[in-house]
């Protein structure tokens, strides 16, 4: 999938042509935006495998265009923003965005995340058994995950992440391990990155205060999934 389009909404010329450019040489096909009504009609007409989106757009916050490309795609969403804060992380991530790269960012990182993103369009699921942890289940053939039967929606690196720690249940994973499975990388970005997915996850399969805790930190180390009797 070297040829997968990408839409790259970006307003700053200079960030703009470095990611375009970049795409270019490695084969992706790139559609350029430079504010939101342009990069919601376009991921309408044109269907792109991929949306790269900064937040701070010149006629609206990014946050919106992912909302309004959510109510009818599941296209993923790379966000690439100035924006440091954990709140604006999960803020974009609670909206649907599937990834979050902060600027400035080296080009070798965002076409990991690219990489990684197309082996999740690509892969596929070949496994058939569910995986049972208390009131957790995940059926990894239909790809999806419930909670006390209600089906839960979590973004495709959520996912990932919770198989991954569903699949070594009871051992402690460090974050490089984590980071690898996930992005092919342990950029210290990516680990900055792996606490904000942790804790849009956590919330999601501990959405109460005295809901079992599925899901122990090792500060410093990693991250272990508990067995739940």
């Amino acid at each position: 999938m070297n040829n997968a389009s990408i839409l790259v909404v970006e307003d700053d010329p200079p960030i703009s042509n470095l990611i375009t450019t970049t795409l270019k040489a490695h084969g992706y096909r790139h559609i350029p935006a430079s504010n939101g009504e342009t990069a919601i009609m376009l991921a309408a007409s044109n269907r792109p495998d991929i949306m790269l989106l900064d937040l701070g757009l010149p006629d609206c916050d990014g946050v919106e265009v992912i909302k309004k490309v959510r109510t009818w795609s599941e296209m993923p969403i790379i966000v690439i923003s100035a924006r440091s804060d954990d709140r604006d992380k999960i803020e974009a991530l609670d909206s649907g965005a599937d990834d979050y790269l902060t600027k400035p960012f080296s080009v070798e990182e965002l076409l990991a995340r690219i990489r990684a993103t197309i082996r999740r369009l690509s892969s596929a699921v070949t496994a058939d058994a569910k995986f049972v942890n208390g009131e957790l289940t995940i059926d990894y053939a239909a790809g999806s995950v419930f909670l006390a039967g209600e089906e839960l929606h979590l973004t495709p690196i959520e996912y990932k992440l919770l198989c991954i720690l569903a699949k070594n249940v009871g051992k402690v994973l460090t974050h490089t391990f984590i980071t690898r499975s996930i992005w092919e990388s342990a950029w210290e970005s990516n680990v900055g990155s792996l606490r904000v997915f942790m804790a849009t996850l956590r919330k999601k399969i501990a959405p109460l205060p005295d809901s079992p805790q599925y899901i122990q930190t090792h500060v410093g180390v990693g991250y272990r999934m508990i067995k739940i009797d």
